[in-house]
């Protein structure tokens, strides 16, 4: 477990299978329709075996394999999985991380599915992880943001952990984070701080977005926890984070990517937040390489009624 200063409660480093499984059955009907796997169907046997041999094409950090393998257990539930690597380990081009055997209508029913949760994920944390170490030379904590694709946060943000980044809010519940639309709403920073604080005392920490050092200095003598330092320029930034010094944290955003952050760090802000992390970044090429596997007759046809007994339960669930 870990513990989260921008959101003040505790954050699993581990995934739980329940904020995925209904996922993993969305995403493969969204794939299987009605019908099923239609070239699959017409070219392989329905009793036929396979072996594969999950392996990253190029070099990365390894992240949900967890949610590989119960994509394809979803469908497989005898599926033998042999694994070579777990989450947060890096990659290198050509490296195997996982094995698996099972019924070969099943493993390619579920293949694309698990491959597109394995290579997002993936591609987030080896992301995080290129990004984190730009910054932690200098002190400063790399955070993701709600920019995620919807349904997904609870995943995305873990990979951001996978990658040795840091989560910020979860959502809207947990956190105040006042932004210029509130501000204008409310009237100015102080008034909106202050109706911030006469609503959620100290149940909840409160951040304010600050544009230029004017909004800077008026929202330190009202007092806030963290003060987020939007699209400032590099100059800027260094006046305010000598202002926060011991009066309030100081998050930077806006516009930063990899080759701007080491300069943003630089300054001092003791977080800097980064959207392009979830939202952006490439996916891992990851792929699955299959081959025929010889099984007796009475075992094939077992796990070929239990592929069937999975679809037909997909389907009627979802």
């Amino acid at each position: 477990m870990g513990f989260d200063f921008m959101t003040k409660h505790a954050i699993d480093d581990h995934l739980d299978r329940a904020l995925y499984r209904e996922l993993i059955g969305a995403a493969l009907l969204e794939d299987l329709g009605v019908v099923g796997d239609v070239t699959s169907n017409a070219t392989v046997g329905p009793d036929q075996i396979v072996r594969g041999a999950l392996v990253a094409r190029q070099r990365g950090r390894l992240c949900g394999l967890d949610i590989a393998v119960n994509t394809f257990k979803r469908l497989a539930s005898e599926l033998v999985v042999d694994r070579l690597a777990e989450d947060g380990q890096d990659l290198e081009a050509g490296e195997i991380f996982a094995r698996i055997r099972g019924n070969a209508r099943a493993v390619l029913a579920a293949e694309r599915t698990a491959l597109n949760y394995l290579g997002h994920l993936s591609g987030i944390a080896t992301a995080t992880r290129r990004l984190a170490r730009k910054v932690e030379k200098y002190g400063t904590r790399l955070m993701c943001t709600r920019k995620t694709i919807p349904g997904l946060r609870a995943l995305e943000k873990y990979a951001v952990r996978v990658g040795g980044g840091s989560n910020h809010r979860f959502g809207l519940y947990d956190a105040v984070l006042i932004k210029d639309n509130h501000r204008v709403l409310a009237g100015g920073v102080a008034p909106a701080i202050r109706k911030a604080k006469s609503v959620v005392g100290d149940l909840a920490p409160i951040e304010i977005e600050v544009d230029d050092l004017n909004q800077l200095d008026q929202a330190l003598q009202e007092g806030v926890d963290v003060v987020l330092l939007d699209n400032m320029a590099i100059p800027e930034l260094r006046v305010a984070v000598a202002r926060c010094r011991g009066r309030a944290l100081c998050e930077a955003s806006g516009g930063i990517g990899p080759d701007t952050i080491e300069e943003v760090a630089k300054t001092g802000v003791d977080v800097i937040s980064v959207g392009w992390i979830t939202h952006s970044a490439p996916a891992l090429d990851v792929a699955l390489d299959l081959v025929p596997s010889s099984e007796s007759s009475e075992s094939s046809d077992s796990i070929s009624k239990n592929f069937g007994r999975a679809f037909d339960t997909l389907r009627s669930r979802e």
